[in-house]
């Protein structure tokens, strides 16, 4: 059936109806400002740092002691360009938004103070790669289905999650906004694990199977931690001020101690609960309050009814009718 060229008439006026919504005080729109960080650069810059991170692992073969320097070094090269370039675009953007700035040719010269963080930050991964190496072995001792650490490299998509923040968390203790951000939620489709970049998480981190853990930002996690699948660690209130505005920068969420196992769908809830260390707590327990060292924490057993016996229609002596 042919199309109505009538009908077609109507997007001007449609278009015009949504232009008039782009007003000075509408909040979900950037019109005629400062170029913002680039979702596609961010998911690249993280691309380039796991081929570092885990070389031979990720997207580049055939690397050997011949080749491997030239590789690193231009994608750190790479790196310090890429990064210079969205870091000073996310402090302009954020100094924009809280003090309302409105001149992209101000004063400040983002560039130089984009790459003085990027440096930094770069010179982080030496570290980075300890973390995580610790990581690694975290999962190969606490899963007997694991044959090998390549298995977990290669597959494990908590490893993918916890290496995705341990870099975002690099960049928000170097004071950057918005990317860590942007990173751990393309880690979070990507894995279905939602953990926010200002957590603050030890070594030896295991997520096991992982879909549907969610970790907030002022969570406190120690050393030799696992914690499976539907885990929340979350936050039991939000405080308001006189005006019912959110307060934030308080602590909200969780303190998770040392060598402490946390099992499927469990909730822990607010900045004042700690799980202390070498305790355990059971699947699908909702906990609000803290709970001493060395505790299990678990639900009672429940009662499991089981009816026998088939239904009166499907008994051999049933008389059926048509």
């Amino acid at each position: 059936m042919a199309s109505d060229f009538r009908l077609k008439e109507q997007l001007p006026n449609l278009t015009q109806q949504i232009l008039e919504t782009y007003t000075a005080e509408d909040r979900i729109n950037h019109l005629g400002h400062c170029p913002l960080p680039k979702y596609d650069a961010i998911v690249s810059a993280l691309q380039d740092l796991k081929d570092i991170l885990y070389p031979g692992f990720r997207r580049r073969e055939n690397l050997h002691s011949g080749n491997v320097q030239y590789h690193v070094g231009d994608l750190i090269d790479g790196l310090h360009d890429k990064l210079t370039v969205q870091i000073a675009r996310a402090l302009q953007h954020d100094d924009r938004v809280h003090n309302r700035g409105g001149d992209c040719d101000g004063p400040v010269d983002y560039e130089a103070k984009g790459q003085a963080i990027a440096i930094r930050f770069l010179q982080q991964i030496p570290r980075l790669r300890q973390l995580l190496a610790t990581d690694v072995e975290a999962a190969y001792d606490g899963d007997p289905a694991v044959s090998s650490r390549d298995e977990i490299i290669f597959c494990y998509p908590g490893l993918e999650a916890i290496t995705i923040y341990r870099i975002a968390n690099a960049l928000v203790r170097l004071g950057v906004p918005f990317i860590p951000r942007m990173m751990t939620e393309w880690g979070h489709k990507e894995t279905g694990i939602d953990i926010h970049p200002g957590a603050t998480i030890g070594e030896y981190f295991f997520i096991d199977h992982g879909t549907g853990v969610v970790i907030g930002e002022t969570c406190e996690i120690g050393s030799h931690v696992k914690i499976y699948q539907g885990v929340t660690l979350g936050a039991l209130s939000f405080p308001t001020d006189a005006s019912g505005q959110l307060i934030r920068g308080q602590k909200r969420h969780p303190t998770i101690e040392d060598r402490v196992v946390i099992y499927a769908n469990a909730t822990i809830l607010g900045g004042k609960t700690v799980i202390g260390h070498d305790s355990v707590v059971g699947s699908s327990v909702w906990i609000t309050s803290s709970v001493a060292p060395y505790t299990t924490v678990v639900l009672e057993k429940p009662n499991l009814r089981v009816r026998a016996g088939v239904p009166d229609e499907m008994k051999p002596e049933a008389n059926y009718q048509i």
